[in-house]
């Protein structure tokens, strides 16, 4: 069969979060391929569109799974995917961009990002899938699901293993604060290696574990807290750190060009520095300068959670595409708010100094701050509480690909959690220096999950009865994944040339 053509409904089979496939029934409303069969036998009751509300009729529903998850709960887990550690960096982002281009920006992937949901719901509204691997079958055929599953689990693999990557370096700093030690010591309990294994056994992998990601909504706002505290303090803090910058060292990361005086506080208090120029305390609302071009693929990723989208639909109660696109855009409003808001005050503390990762920024204020610590914790479970929500959309691109017809196993379903958590500690334990991998992974498969996938997916499943191509939905859709192609390019370009100019410089240095 030519892997281009409409796959026959004997391959419609969805494998939702929790391993349980359709038995017996069949998707409504697909568009005519010329088979208006269900495998059980039952007829199908073509003629509508999107998902059905759950009811006593005995229309025939996309799933045999009912959904149990609220709306609130909904919201708590697809807010804490798009979350992430990024916003430690959007800071570093702003300072780069300034105030007005980086709201600029930060608008235009929001609404974007909510236009690709769109396109994901419509989609497979049309053809009754909520598995993101299953819309690519259903566009291409088994390469459309091979790429989509393989995207998934890249992009959620780098995620996890950038969360736990936090974990093994922020964790020894905590204790270390904890114990007032002025310097790090070769005790076990402040070995990040060990550490993050031990965070792994006892935290991630029994939530990892769960069956359905409803459960994990707790956790999930539990963790959305935890960031809300982190913006708070990001905001107090504006205005308990003077400017120029008071620290405890000499050595603060910063434009050099500013002349560094280091003089004592006439109140006996910490060193302060001043820069002769007195600008570096004045806010940019518009700058461009080499990182600009670094920090707008950061951006443009900020709000990757598509992978996850579908799983919560799943298990949404009462679910609708409108409602589940309620969701989605609140979620992304909520998280835009908070980006927003994380990304000034913390621009607004530091200015130029700002680093690309704004709790060490901190560290050069006072190393020991009592709010600080309490922050460095919060963003910790935070990450933590982040990496099993992020795990669930592999577990089910693995048994896509590899377990399709099986019926749900809990042997099954812990082994892949298992293996998947042990291949990526030793992936942060043993790889220390796999951040451009992370790159290319981040350049090829978040731009084909957010832009590439959904647009392309739309523009196959949607009838051309229904939406000719020379539409305007398909031409948007379209222009849509040529954005998604530019932003790869832009994004491996970027890393390409970082390379050349480091192996130039490092030759230089033989």
């Amino acid at each position: 069969m030519n892997p281009l053509e409409v796959p026959a409904q004997t391959e419609m089979v969805e494998l939702v979060p929790n391993g349980k496939h359709m038995e017996g029934l069949c998707p409504v409303a697909l568009p005519p391929v010329g088979v208006e069969r269900c495998e059980g036998g039952r007829p199908s009751h073509g003629g509508a569109e999107g998902f059905l509300p759950r009811n006593a009729s005995k229309e025939t529903h996309f799933t045999d799974f009912e959904g149990k998850t609220s709306f609130g709960m909904s919201v708590f887990n697809l807010s804490n995917a798009i979350m992430g550690s990024g916003i430690l960096g959007l800071a570093y982002a702003m300072a780069n961009t300034g105030i007005l281009l980086f709201l600029f920006l930060l608008t235009c992937v929001a609404l974007l990002s909510s236009y690709s949901i769109h396109l994901l719901l419509k989609s497979s509204g049309i053809v009754g899938i909520r598995a993101y691997e299953q819309l690519g079958y259903r566009a291409f055929g088994t390469p459309g699901k091979l790429m989509a599953a393989i995207a998934i689990t890249l992009q959620n693999i780098g995620a996890m293993s950038s969360y736990l990557y936090i974990v093994k370096s922020e964790v020894p700093l905590v204790i270390q604060t904890f114990l007032n030690l002025p310097e790090k010591t070769s005790d076990w309990y402040m070995n990040g290696n060990y550490l993050v294994i031990l965070v792994t056994v006892t935290i991630i992998l029994p939530l990892a574990l769960m069956r359905q990601l409803g459960y994990l909504g707790y956790s999930s706002g539990f963790s959305l807290s935890c960031m809300v505290f982190f913006l708070i303090a990001v905001i107090y803090k504006k205005f308990q750190v003077p400017c120029p910058l008071s620290t405890f060292s000499a050595n603060v990361t910063g434009n050099t060009s500013h002349v560094q005086i280091i003089m004592k506080d006439s109140s006996g208090g910490d060193p302060l520095i001043q820069a002769s120029n007195d600008e570096i305390c004045v806010p940019s609302f518009f700058t461009l300068n080499t990182q600009t071009a670094y920090t707008i693929p950061i951006m443009a990723f900020a709000f990757v959670c598509h992978p996850e989208v579908l799983p919560i639909y799943t298990e949404l109660r009462d679910p609708t595409k409108q409602k589940m696109q309620h969701i989605s855009n609140l979620s992304i409003a909520v998280m835009y708010v908070m980006y927003f808001m994380a990304a000034l005050f913390g621009y607004l503390t530091f200015y130029d100094r700002v680093e690309s990762e704004l709790l060490h920024t901190y560290n050069k204020v006072d190393p020991f701050d009592v709010l600080i610590l309490c922050v460095r914790v919060a963003v910790l479970t935070a990450v933590t509480l982040t990496v099993p929500i992020v795990l669930f959309p592999v577990r089910r691109a693995i048994q896509q690909m590899l377990f399709q017809d099986k019926e749900f196993s809990w042997l099954r379903h812990s082994l892949i959690a298992v293996i998947l958590l042990i291949c990526i500690n030793l992936l942060v334990i043993f790889a220390p220096n796999i951040l451009g991998i992370f790159g290319i992974i981040g350049a090829t498969s978040a731009p084909c999950l957010i832009f590439i996938f959904p647009a392309i997916f739309y523009i196959r499943i949607v009838p051309k009865d229904k939406e000719p191509l020379k539409s305007t939905p398909k031409i948007l859709a379209a222009c849509f994944a040529g954005l998604g192609v530019l932003f790869m390019i832009m994004s491996l370009s970027f890393i390409i040339m970082d390379w050349i100019s480091g192996n130039n410089k490092s030759g230089g240095n033989h």
